[in-house]
């Protein structure tokens, strides 16, 4: 006999609309610029009162780690595998892609956790998340190449972070095409410094 599907209680379901709704807000926010955004401005664009934003999170790092969450989520759904057996200038060229993509995706979070990570426990957790994304990506679209090399794996994961990518696309102001360039040429030097040329 099987039992009956469980019926979700009306009540959690619009708790979790309204949790929900809150995090699109923030990240909506920061999205557009605003990368320290108040508990009033986020509670407004959610259309929810500002007992019910604290009713779900106690304080704005917690909102913070939600959205750091929801980032984390939405990279991994957005993450496409790299046939390891590609050739590999081809992989080089498609993992600088992907890479260019995903950091360009998470850009405004990153840019407005980068204010309060110093100061937060969730926010490191997150970041150390996002770092071991990176050395499983690099390791999954290298395995040959890279080996047991750890020191070739910390130096690719480095290049391929959102540090260097910010400080190619804010600090030096490139083009997005050309920070990924840059990318590449890096990976190549590192990967392949003999044979293989920088994708393009």
């Amino acid at each position: 006999m099987t039992n009956p599907p469980t019926r979700v209680d009306g009540r959690t379901a619009r708790s979790e609309r309204t949790r929900n709704a809150i995090i699109d807000a923030h990240l909506q926010l920061i999205g557009e610029g605003d990368m320290r955004p108040t508990a009033d401005r986020v509670a407004k664009l959610a259309g929810v009162s500002l007992r019910a934003l604290w009713s779900h999170f106690a304080d704005m790092e917690a909102l913070m780690a939600a959205s750091g969450q929801r980032v984390l989520e939405q990279r991994d759904a957005s993450y496409r595998p790299i046939p390891a057996d590609l050739p590999l200038t081809e992989r080089i060229e498609a993992f600088c892609h992907q890479r260019a993509r995903l950091l360009e995706e998470i850009a405004p979070a990153a840019r407005a956790s980068a204010l309060k990570e110093p100061f937060s426990s969730g926010l490191q957790r997150y970041r150390k998340l996002h770092t071991s994304r990176v050395r499983d990506e690099l390791t999954a679209t290298f395995p040959t190449e890279i080996g047991s090399d750890e020191e070739l794996l910390n130096a690719l994961t480095a290049a391929s972070l959102w540090p260097t990518w910010a400080t190619w696309r804010d600090a030096m102001g490139l083009p997005v095409e050309g920070a990924r360039s840059a990318l590449a040429r890096v990976v190549t030097a590192l990967i392949n410094p003999a044979g293989a040329k920088p994708a393009r």
